[in-house]
C-alpha cells in the first residue's frame, strides 16, 4: 500500500476521475509492480479487502482467477463500482473462471444495471468466441427493446454486443445494422481521429471491411 501511495500522480488521478475511477496510479507502473510480484492469491485477497481502487486493480493482476468460488466473484462484482475495477474483474478474472457461464446468465437478468452490464460483456465474449447455444435473434430483440433507454454502462455493454453480433454473424448483420441505425445510440460519441466509432453501424462496417466481407447479408 505504501508503494502504491508513492506512485500516486495528481495528473493521472485527474485523467482517471474523468472516467469515474478514483485512483492516481499510472496503469503501466501498476502492471510493472504486478509483474514483479507475480501470482500471489493471498496477497491479492488482502489488497482487495482494502477497498482501495489501485490496490484492487493490482489484486486483479496477481490473483489466481480459477481459485474464486462463484459467490466470491458475485460479491466482488457488486463491490466493484469503479469502472476500471469492474472492467478488469470481468475481463481478467471472471472470463477465466469455470463459473463464467453461470454468472453470465445470472448477471444479465440482474436488476442492477451495472451488474447486468457485466452479464452483457460476458455475452459479447460468447458471441465472438463460443456462440453455440446462444439465442442471437433473442439478444437482438432485447437490444432493440431496451438499449436506447438503458443506463450508460449497461447501454455501452449492450451496444458492444449488438456490434459483435453484426461483425461476427453475417446472417444477422442486416438486422444489427438496422437496429443501430434506428436507435442511434452513441451516434454522436466523440471519437479520436484514427479510432473506430462505437456507433454500431460504423463499428460493424469498419470491422467487416477489415475482414474483407460484405457489409450486410
Amino acid at each position: 500500500m505504501a508503494e502504491l501511495a508513492a506512485l500516486e500522480d495528481p495528473k493521472a488521478r485527474a485523467v482517471n476521475e474523468r472516467h469515474g475511477d478514483d485512483h492516481g496510479v499510472n496503469l503501466g507502473k501498476l502492471r510493472a509492480v504486478a509483474k514483479r510480484l507475480k501470482t500471489q492469491q493471498e496477497l491479492a485477497l488482502g489488497l482487495w479487502r482494502t477497498g482501495d481502487t489501485a490496490a484492487r486493480l493490482l489484486a486483479l493482476l496477481i490473483c489466481r482467477p480459477r481459485a474464486f468460488e462463484r459467490d466470491d466473484l458475485d460479491g466482488m462484482l457488486r463491490e466493484a463500482r469503479a469502472p476500471k475495477v469492474h472492467d478488469w474483474l470481468v475481463n481478467y478474472v471472471v472470463k477465466k473462471s469455470p463459473h463464467a457461464e453461470e454468472l453470465r446468465v445470472a448477471w444479465t437478468a440482474d436488476p442492477d444495471p451495472v451488474v447486468a452490464s457485466a452479464g452483457w460483456a460476458l455475452t459479447t465474449e460468447r458471441v465472438a468466441k463460443k456462440p453455440e447455444g446462444l439465442d442471437l435473434p433473442g439478444l437482438l430483440d432485447v437490444v432493440e427493446a431496451e438499449m436506447r433507454d438503458a443506463p450508460d454502462r449497461l447501454q455501452w455493454a449492450m451496444n458492444h454486443c449488438l456490434a459483435q453480433i453484426g461483425i461476427e454473424h453475417a446472417g444477422h448483420r442486416a438486422r444489427a445494422l438496422d437496429i443501430g441505425e434506428r436507435l442511434e445510440v452513441l451516434k454522436d460519441y466523440p471519437t479520436p481521429k484514427g479510432c473506430t466509432s462505437p456507433f454500431a453501424p460504423d463499428w460493424i462496417n469498419e470491422m467487416v471491411r477489415r475482414k474483407g466481407e460484405q457489409p450486410a447479408a
